[in-house]
């Protein structure tokens, strides 16, 4: 008698999936992928949220990842469809985020012959996979349950890494891609419910000699600085403790979520545009936890070629595209901050160096307040900082690229208790509307997200069914009707083409965009109603926009 080999191979993924603490899956419907889709929807321990734009599936499911830390699957059928994951495939290999990219495929004698559908799947993403398998067409033969269950397990263990990134399965499929009702191939998994193989990640601490001869060079620079980037895993309080140990200012980007506590600066990016400043403000050491700032001035100048900088990273990253580090760090960047802050012998007196950062800060945080808090038209400078500061604590803000992220670094104030993501990996705009939603599917607290018209409309199809899928997310739109980033780039001054090419004014009422998905949206034109308006659409709840107008 025949048996169900397809059924069974997709049950017996699915079913390793979800023992290994899977909880999100991302789909566009297709046929071919059909044994794996009917799978997942039939297992109550996933939630599964289906998408009919194949990006906007993968940069849910990146999202969710990205919130969960946790792998996230997404699934298309063959052929082109399996090219719309490629934007967030990168980004979760540039960003190191979990990620189960599943591309259905036809088998292999289909291949390569003109039949409809059918693509070379083989390595699609290259190089920006973790781990490429096709475990080949299901089949009926001894033992292969064992194998079968091997491949799902490895799947989510290679996507947590180290380093975490994404895994790409290519799995064909022959008709029928139904159950057939003959029973299925034997794919038993383990009795106690674990999965077919436990994957432990261990955490490489630092050793002895690392951390004395680190402690060593802190020691000698009294004029130190510790410079924080979004992908960092130090904790706050690793970083106020190292800070106060060594009595160094600490400049972080708020993505980081280290921009918070008493030596923090927040007003970095305009501090060191004074050249004065910059030059008697140079350091003597910097200690580098995650990726470099946004700011080009302060990757200018702080981290300057000729500025000892040592780039601490557990996953060997590369993070260093001025080429300045003179020594690289592959441990836990949290303990290894911690056991340096446990050799320094004790606090060091309050420190020149230290007083003269606090006090700029102090001068240059009350004159940029001054100025925002001048401006009843909507600034996105303002809003930015207005939108950190009122989100309630255990909130989660999204920030997109461009000038969101900008704003967020060069205008907000020092604060803990929020959580900070953006896609950073890569920096485009791509799929973010459903980034957000997907970390919505896979947050507790409220999900806030600051970014601009053309990051509306490059993903308006995120907002499909978004008012649908049961989740609280607000969008905080910067809408200057054009692409705002190039008005700060030299294209701005080829007058001629520059609205055509650059600024690419759209002209459209975002408004009436949302009211077209079935959300509701307002427009605040006074820069004290944002907030107000904010809080209201978060206390509201569901998916809701908020579009500030304002000018490139």
């Amino acid at each position: 008698m025949s048996r169900d080999a397809t059924t069974a191979f997709a049950r017996a993924l699915v079913d390793e999936w979800a023992r290994a603490g899977i909880t999100e899956a991302c789909l566009a419907p297709g046929s071919r992928s059909a044994p794996i889709a009917l799978a997942l929807a039939a297992d109550d321990r996933i939630r599964v949220d289906v998408h009919l734009d194949e990006r906007s599936a993968a940069s849910f499911a990146l999202g969710a990842a990205k919130a969960s830390g946790h792998p996230a699957i997404v699934l298309c059928t063959s052929g082109t469809a399996s090219a719309h994951f490629h934007a967030a495939v990168l980004e979760a290999h540039h960003a190191r985020v979990p990620l189960l990219a599943c591309t259905a495929d036809r088998p292999p004698e289909l291949r390569d012959t003109g039949a409809g559908q059918t693509i070379d799947q083989q390595n699609l993403y290259g190089d920006a996979v973790r781990w490429f398998c096709d475990p080949g067409v299901p089949e009926d033969r001894r033992g292969v349950g064992a194998a079968w269950r091997s491949v799902a397990a490895r799947a989510v263990a290679e996507s947590l890494g180290p380093p975490a990134g994404p895994v790409h399965l290519n799995l064909p499929f022959r008709e029928p891609l139904v159950p057939t009702g003959e029973p299925l191939v034997d794919a038993p998994g383990r009795a106690d419910g674990r999965p077919w193989t436990e994957f432990t990640q261990a955490r490489r601490l630092p050793d002895e000699a690392t951390v004395e001869r680190l402690a060593s060079a802190v020691r000698a620079a009294p004029r130190g600085l510790l410079v924080a980037g979004w992908g960092t895993g130090v904790q706050p309080a690793t970083a106020a403790r190292f800070a106060r140990a060594a009595g160094w200012p600490v400049l972080a980007d708020p993505i980081s979520g280290l921009r918070t506590g008493e030596h923090a600066i927040s007003a970095y990016d305009a501090l060191l545009r004074v050249p004065a400043f910059a030059e008697e403000h140079r350091p003597d050491l910097v200690v580098r936890v995650g990726a470099p700032p946004t700011s080009k001035v302060t990757n200018a100048v702080a981290l300057a070629a000729d500025v000892p900088q040592v780039l601490v990273d557990p996953d060997r990253a590369w993070l260093d595209p001025g080429r300045a580090a003179a020594e690289a760090v592959a441990v836990d960047d949290d303990a290894l901050l911690a056991a340096v802050a446990d050799q320094l012998d004790r606090p060091p007196a309050r420190s020149e160096w230290l007083d003269r950062w606090l006090a700029a800060e102090r001068t240059a945080r009350r004159a940029l307040d001054e100025l925002l808090d001048g401006w009843e038209e909507p600034f996105e400078g303002r809003v930015a900082r207005d939108v950190v500061d009122a989100l309630v604590a255990g909130g989660t803000l999204v920030v997109a690229s461009s000038m969101p992220v900008r704003d967020v670094e060069s205008f907000a104030r020092p604060r803990g208790g929020l959580r900070f993501l953006a896609n950073r990996g890569v920096n485009g705009i791509d799929g973010f509307v459903s980034t957000v939603l997907g970390a919505a599917a896979r947050t507790d607290g409220p999900v806030t997200a600051l970014l601009g018209d053309l990051c509306v409309l490059h993903d308006s199809n995120g907002l499909l069914g978004a008012a649908d899928r049961g989740l609280d997310a607000t969008f905080v739109v910067l809408d200057n009707d054009g692409g705002g980033i190039f008005s700060f780039l030299p294209q701005a001054e080829l007058p001629e083409h520059f609205e055509q090419l650059f600024g690419t004014p759209h002209g459209l009422d975002l408004v009436a965009l949302a009211a077209v998905h079935g959300l509701t949206a307002e427009r605040v034109e006074k820069a004290s109603e944002v907030v107000p308006a904010v809080d209201a659409a978060v206390a509201a709840g569901g998916v809701r926009l908020v579009i500030v107008p304002t000018h490139r």
